[in-house]
């Protein structure tokens, strides 16, 4: 990174595509779409569609000005904690929230709380932490935080302090289970009351959000739906959970179809008995910034989509041709 004068040596695989975003705005790909960024996402018979981008680093606010975006859909917490050789400090957290506010301005930003373990790996954790046969399906994301509750209270506290006076966004990720988002909101509640005990200016409005990427989440979405704001579905690990292919794995790329039935099907059931309860569905991972795969999103009803930065132009471009209700 040339801005902070940092070297990353060995980057694992979500920093190396959060550079990538970065590199591919540029000048010639954004002078293709400049005529659009002020335009809204809009079909040709109407339909408004919410457009926003994937975030991880404080630079990465001004890709909503360079890409005319709703919003950041999802801010990855965890390059913070990839970057630091310690386990960055509250103040320090929130210093990082509260500038991607200001930066946003009055657009939303949906903050993810930390998704690390797995193939995230920190210098700063134990090495017996880090051995796992199956790192994506093992101890990381909202399982690792939830045992590691000074870790998660923490960065509660730190969201609930700079979003003071804003709606705060938050959602959590790989949620298995209804009782694990249960556990982890409660965390902000409890954290929330801290603060207002000593008359700390707080959030106006918090939203509660999970983000399905476990298959088997689906079948508790009535159990767990009364009790969100927005269900944002991550369709990296989630498709790659489905057809037990790890996606990372070459000779399965083939295999790693988003049109394919299983994930069409798959998603319409989720989309219908969401919508049905009245709780806001979107899509922030990889399928949603390709055209094609994004116009299969928005047949199925889905109309939030977060994405990474160099994908606003195509799609944008796409919503814009589109007769959503022929589709």
């Amino acid at each position: 990174l040339r801005a902070q004068g940092a070297v990353f040596v060995r980057p694992n695989t979500t920093m190396d595509e959060a550079f990538e975003a970065k590199l591919s705005l540029s000048q010639r790909r954004r002078a293709a779409f400049a005529a659009l960024r002020p335009l809204p996402p809009v079909t040709r018979d109407g339909r408004r569609i919410t457009l926003m981008v994937n975030a991880g680093l404080r630079d990465d606010a001004a890709a909503l000005d360079v890409t005319g975006a709703d919003g950041i859909g999802l801010f990855r917490t965890e390059f913070q904690f990839l970057v630091s050789a310690t386990l960055p400090q509250r103040e320090r957290q929130q210093r990082l929230y509260r500038d991607i506010l200001e930066a946003a301005g009055d657009r939303p930003v949906v903050f993810r709380t930390v998704d690390i373990g797995g193939d995230k790996a920190l210098p700063y954790m134990r090495a017996d932490d880090l051995a796992e046969e199956n790192p994506a399906m093992g101890w990381r994301a909202l399982r690792l935080a939830l045992e590691r509750e000074g870790l998660m209270k923490a960065q509660a506290r730190a969201l609930l302090e700079a979003a003071a006076g804003r709606t705060l966004n938050v959602m959590f990720p790989m949620v298995a289970e209804p009782w694990e988002y249960d556990a982890a909101r409660q965390i902000f509640i409890d954290q929330r009351a801290w603060l207002a005990s000593r008359s700390k200016k707080l959030p106006i409005a918090i939203r509660y959000g999970a983000m399905l990427e476990v298959p088997g989440l689906a079948e508790t979405l009535d159990l767990i739906l009364p009790h969100l704001d927005f269900l944002s579905i991550g369709t990296n690990d989630l498709t790659q959970f489905l057809f037990a292919a790890d996606r990372a794995h070459p000779r399965l790329a083939e295999r790693y179809d988003w049109l394919s039935p299983t994930v069409m099907r798959f998603l319409d059931r989720v989309t219908r008995q969401t919508q049905a309860a009245g709780v806001t569905i979107g899509v922030c991972g990889e399928m949603g910034g390709r055209p094609l795969e994004a116009m299969a999103l928005l047949g199925l009803g889905i109309g939030r989509l977060s994405i990474t930065p160099a994908g606003i132009g195509p799609v944008k471009a796409m919503i814009r041709s589109l007769d959503l209700g022929a589709l």
